[in-house]
């Protein structure tokens, strides 16, 4: 399985690449290949960053796609990892490029992950919708196909090509509050790693996470507290998502929850 995120466009509170990036550093990770940011980034977009090194010197860093593999503890499953900022240009060459590398990878599913700005409340679970065009993938995981027509970045055009190639592709998207748009969003992050325990079939890992959440939202309802206009329309959010929320609290549905708490309480338990 190949798991992609990409800073920009497709990354509302940097929520998505954050998942990612929380995965290659708690996973042993080993990198595999690099894109030529000459070909796919204009520079005046996605400008170099000059920084220090351990030893103080100063140090040279261009936006880039990099490609890395690592395997997941339990089961073994082996992961290749896509990181980087959402090209300028060239996309399908870019595409092509990552395509090609999966292949050679024997990669037979790529993962996108988003995230994006609605109105949801931060007091609420964070809404993840995984989709897929795929009759397979849907069947399989009980996922239905994106309703969404407009605009797309990169994540929707590399799962577009991705199926071209015969792959399975599958997108997986947050939804983080629009007012409160600035990163971290620490549990839009958590939100997608949940996401991921399910096609992954074993724990993501979390480390702060979960703490970092609950500082946040305190911290989102201190704001909150302190403007009137700010709080009736957080709770304007709340009424709407219990409201639409309400056919959900099914037999069906509170098993699933039931089943996430098990996986993170006991990470043995799993699927099979």
């Amino acid at each position: 399985m190949l798991i992609a995120a990409f800073e920009g466009w497709n990354d509302a509170g940097s929520a998505a690449s954050s998942a990612l990036a929380h995965i290659a550093e708690s996973w042993d990770v080993r990198e595999v290949s690099r894109l030529d940011p000459d070909l796919f980034h204009d520079f005046q977009v996605n400008r170099p960053t000059i920084s220090r090194d351990e030893r103080g010197h100063r140090v040279l860093t261009w936006p880039s796609t990099t490609v890395s593999v690592t395997a997941t503890p339990q089961r073994g499953r082996r992961l290749v990892l896509v990181q980087g900022v959402e090209p300028s240009m060239r996309w399908r060459d870019f595409c092509g490029q990552l395509l090609d590398i999966a292949e050679e990878l024997d990669v037979g599913t790529v993962v996108c992950l988003g995230a994006l700005l609605a109105d949801v409340p931060h007091t609420r679970p964070i809404p993840v919708q995984t989709s897929s065009d795929d009759r397979r993938v849907q069947a399989l995981l009980d996922v239905e196909e994106s309703d969404y027509d407009g605009p797309t970045g990169i994540t929707g055009v590399l799962t577009h090509l991705a199926a071209d190639r015969n792959m399975h592709a599958l997108n997986v998207w947050a939804a983080v509050p629009h007012y409160v748009a600035q990163p971290p969003s620490p549990k839009a992050t958590l939100a997608i790693l949940t996401a991921l325990d399910e096609l992954l079939g074993e724990p993501t890992p979390v480390g702060d996470l979960p703490e970092d959440a609950k500082a946040w939202q305190d911290g989102v309802d201190e704001l909150a507290s302190d403007d009137p206009e700010v709080a009736e329309y957080v709770q304007q959010l709340e009424e709407a998502k219990d409201t639409a929320e309400l056919p959900e609290a099914s037999g069906e549905a509170i098993a699933r929850e039931f089943e996430k708490f098990l996986r993170r309480r006991d990470p043995g338990h799993g699927p099979g």
